[in-house]
């Protein structure tokens, strides 16, 4: 949840996939067809080996293939031999989907050597934690505890999202069987735990784990959040978010 609105589901898929569609033809040539409209000179088309190009048609290519995965996650929702448990899983699947729109997006707007920071929403970090650890449960065979507590912060909910998502990964990754994520609040401080049953920090190899911690600390310090990494006894490790906390969403507040 997102400044008190919620999130979309299955019944919103088909015009999740349109606006995939609609943003696949708008993106063609927009920056040409506003100078256009504003009777200013159309800038020159980019030469054939320039990266803005590269990357302006790989994200083309990328949000077709979501397009399609929406469209055909739709479909299967709405036929009627799936059962209950399948049409959960549709609904992470296109919930996993919404979020890589998400990065596409920002990946658009972003384009810049340094880009401003996203203005923070007003995020109930309990239901977005609860997200995450519901999408990682379908897709792993380790043992995700998840309790939590309400608890809001102002942060970008996309920089927050792909906090857990790292922090999570790393910790499946590490675990022999179990993965434990709790939700708090603690002085002022929201705080979100995750603990692993694996080797602990220093135990396994190094690699994707390092660079995603170093992405969550960034995107955490960021809105004056705290990333603490320790040992756990007997074995394993914690990893905790800390982040200030923000009051409930009240309608009257907007």
């Amino acid at each position: 949840m997102v400044n008190g609105q919620s999130r979309s589901s299955l019944l919103d898929a088909p015009g999740i996939a349109a606006a995939f569609v609609s943003a696949e033809m708008v993106e063609t040539d927009t920056t040409g067809e506003r100078a256009r409209d504003r009777g200013g000179p159309t800038p020159p088309e980019p030469a054939p080996g320039d990266p803005a190009l590269w990357r302006r048609r790989l994200r083309h290519d990328i949000r077709h293939e979501l397009g399609t995965i929406i469209m055909l996650a739709s479909a299967v929702a709405v036929a009627d031999d799936v059962g209950a448990e399948s049409r959960k899983r549709i609904e992470q699947l296109l919930g996993e989907t919404r979020w890589l729109d998400h990065l596409l997006r920002r990946l658009d707007e972003d384009d810049d050597d340094a880009p401003p920071r996203p203005s923070p929403d007003r995020v109930r970090v309990d239901e977005l934690a609860g997200e995450v650890v519901a999408g990682l449960r379908l897709a792993t065979r380790h043992r995700l505890g998840f309790t939590a507590s309400a608890a809001w912060a102002h942060i970008d909910s996309l920089a927050l999202w792909r906090a857990l998502r790292n922090v999570l990964d790393n910790a499946c990754r590490a675990a022999a069987g179990h993965v434990d994520t709790r939700v708090s609040q603690d002085r002022g401080w929201v705080v979100v735990q995750v603990d692993d049953d694996g080797p602990g920090f220093g135990g396994g190899s190094r690699g994707l784990g390092s660079l995603g911690l170093g992405i969550v600390h960034d995107l955490v310090s960021g809105y004056g959040g705290i990333l603490e990494i320790r040992h756990r006894e007997p074995g394993g490790a914690r990893v905790r978010i800390l982040l200030p906390a923000a009051p409930p969403f009240s309608p009257a507040r907007g």
